[in-house]
């Protein structure tokens, strides 16, 4: 910047005034610029260090909680579901941190792949999704395994599943089947469906919008696809399709014993 400060024409100010004082200017505002930046970034870090903090306190009060001698099979079971899901907000803070440090930004690569039980992930998902719907959330799944990043395909589907409950009227469907090289899962629900007129039940075309845009981005990145229609309950039927892949030897081997696909601290 100083460079091109310098060969700047004498005509176009005085030499010594207008050239250093545009350039002191100059650095001035980039210094404060890199300043806001670098405090930004700071409480950011702060703010996700005191959400983290409370997210461990929650874990431990759930922990305490599971274990106690007065707790019911059915009470049991939601906060086992409640640490799971404090467990995936943790690794969403995760991938704020890598951001801040210059890994995961928009230029970068998605996270590397992993092999995943597709439809046992999506099972979690749905079990977490009927706690907290009054709406019937049904789940169908024959084993299927893709290689992609689990927190991403956590994020994708539980989208897809909140926008159908977000709208439906009572039901919705999941599905998840390996089909001709490709894992598709299926989530349809009886709304009023994708460009339904107004007065239709209660869809927010915007958020809809937003969490399609978010799937469609993060299972692209593996390869994947996102279709939309309609379904024979009247709903929109949304369906991710991501490249098959085999399961691990030792299920093939053993068919008990599969790899563990949950993303790990």
């Amino acid at each position: 910047m100083n460079n091109g400060r310098a060969r700047s024409s004498p005509a176009d100010a005085p030499a010594g005034v207008g050239t250093l004082a545009g350039a002191a200017g100059h650095g001035a505002h980039d210094h404060a610029g890199a300043s806001g930046r670098g405090a930004q970034v700071l409480w950011r870090r702060r703010l996700r260090h005191d959400i983290r903090h409370e997210l461990g306190t929650i874990i431990m009060l759930a922990s305490a909680v599971v274990v106690a001698d007065d707790v019911g099979d059915t009470s049991r079971a939601r906060i086992d579901q409640l640490l799971g899901e404090t467990r995936w907000l943790d690794h969403l803070l995760r991938r704020l941190d890598e951001d801040d440090t210059g890994y995961g930004g928009a230029d970068r690569p998605p996270p590397a792949p992993e092999r995943i039980r597709v439809d046992d992930l999506t099972a979690e998902v749905v079990t977490g999704m009927r706690l907290a719907t009054p709406h019937e959330v049904c789940f169908t799944g024959g084993e299927a395994w893709a290689h992609m990043d689990p927190v991403a395909l956590w994020r994708a589907v539980r989208n897809v599943l909140d926008n159908a409950c977000r709208v439906a009227e009572g039901r919705v469907n999941v599905g998840v089947e390996a089909d001709r090289g490709w894992v598709v899962i299926q989530v349809d629900d009886d709304g009023p469906g994708f460009g339904a007129g107004p007065g239709r039940g209660t869809a927010r075309p915007g958020l809809a919008s937003l969490g399609l845009g978010i799937v469609h981005d993060l299972i692209s990145g593996y390869g994947g696809s996102l279709e939309i229609r309609t379904c024979e309950m009247g709903g929109a039927r949304v369906r991710m399709l991501l490249p098959a892949a085999p399961p691990p030897e030792s299920v093939v081997r053993a068919d008990s014993h599969a790899d563990d696909w949950r993303p790990h601290p």
